[in-house]
């Protein structure tokens, strides 16, 4: 067999026979979830708090087991075909990380244009009927979608300036933050999460933009000296499987688990809330600083990556009216 038909096997052993009338242990529905975040990261402990919701909900008709730090092959920037084509049932993906396959995914990176967790939702509600119908073209059904916490910047040396950033390998996600790096004079790296690391242990990158939450679980006081709570962009993760696997469920299967999904994603949030000012702190007691940006250079920022919105809306028909009914909304029209 094929790895990807040993995956498919593995991940998607579906409702087998009914025994005496009554449903065998071998009938549950099982599926394998993809996770590239470590064990520990607080959207991993959520998916772990879904499956075993989803689990006592359907009294262990379906059964997730979530696999974390990427084991099960899938790589980070290739979920929506792992899914989409039946490697795994089921996974997790940030949404930045998977805009070659659904560029629309890219709209909360366009820098300095989401303020706050509450903007973020007024976005949300007006994106992901999009993201939604986009993915469900690939063979993708969303679940829930969850936030990571605000963004900062990582650097080795103290950052004053613009002029402070010309030359310096900066780790991006995807075109839209590679764009803003280049704005400012740095060289944009694209890295999965795994590979940031070691990236940071060869040299091939000098600074890392991502959450506290990632900051501390990959360590980066090893390796940097200086935060900046930049808040430049967000970035949402989505929790998705294949939609075969989900229309072999009865509805009422999956009724309960989206009723569930729709009632844990707020929690999540609340989760996603309480971490950066929790990671903040621990990277202070590791020895980095932890700091706003300069306001010259903050402006400096927004400067640069003005007109980033409307590149963006120029290259995604559909992100046009969406940033104009946002900005309405959030009063920055």
């Amino acid at each position: 067999m094929q790895r990807r038909d040993l995956m498919r096997a593995a991940g998607g052993l579906s409702l087998a026979g009914v025994i005496g009338g009554k449903a065998s242990a071998q009938s549950a529905t099982r599926w394998d979830v993809s996770i590239p975040w470590g064990p520990s990261e607080f959207h991993t402990v959520n998916a772990g708090r879904f499956a075993t919701a989803v689990r006592e909900a359907t009294n262990g008709a379906v059964q997730m087991t979530v696999h974390a730090g990427g084991s099960l092959g899938v790589r980070a920037n290739e979920t929506v075909r792992a899914v989409g084509d039946g490697v795994v049932p089921m996974a997790e993906m940030a949404g930045f990380q998977n805009v070659g396959d659904v560029p629309m995914l890219g709209i909360e990176s366009i820098p300095f244009l989401i303020a706050s967790y509450d903007e973020l939702a007024t976005m949300h509600s007006l994106v992901r009927p999009t993201w939604e119908r986009e993915l469900e073209r690939r063979n993708n059904v969303v679940l829930y979608v969850v936030p990571w916490p605000m963004q900062c910047m990582y650097f080795k040396k103290p950052i004053n300036t613009a002029a402070d950033l010309r030359g310096i390998r900066m780790r991006t996600y995807d075109r839209v933050t590679a764009e803003m790096v280049t704005r400012l004079g740095m060289v944009p790296q694209q890295l999965t999460n795994p590979d940031v690391v070691p990236a940071l242990a060869s040299g091939r990158v000098d600074a890392v933009m991502t959450s506290g939450t990632t900051a501390v679980a990959q360590r980066y006081w090893e390796f940097l000296k200086h935060t900046y709570v930049t808040n430049h962009l967000w970035a949402s993760n989505l929790m998705v499987v294949n939609r075969e696997s989900w229309n072999r469920l009865p509805q009422a299967t999956r009724d309960t688990i989206m009723q569930l999904a729709k009632r844990m994603e707020p929690e999540f949030w609340n989760v996603s809330k309480g971490e950066h000012d929790l990671r903040m702190e621990e990277l202070k007691r590791n020895g980095m600083t932890v700091a706003q940006p300069a306001p010259a250079l903050l402006q400096a920022l927004r400067q640069a990556t003005a007109t980033m919105a409307d590149d963006f809306a120029r290259t995604n028909a559909p992100a046009g009216p969406i940033i104009q009914q946002f900005r309405q909304r959030v009063g920055r029209a």
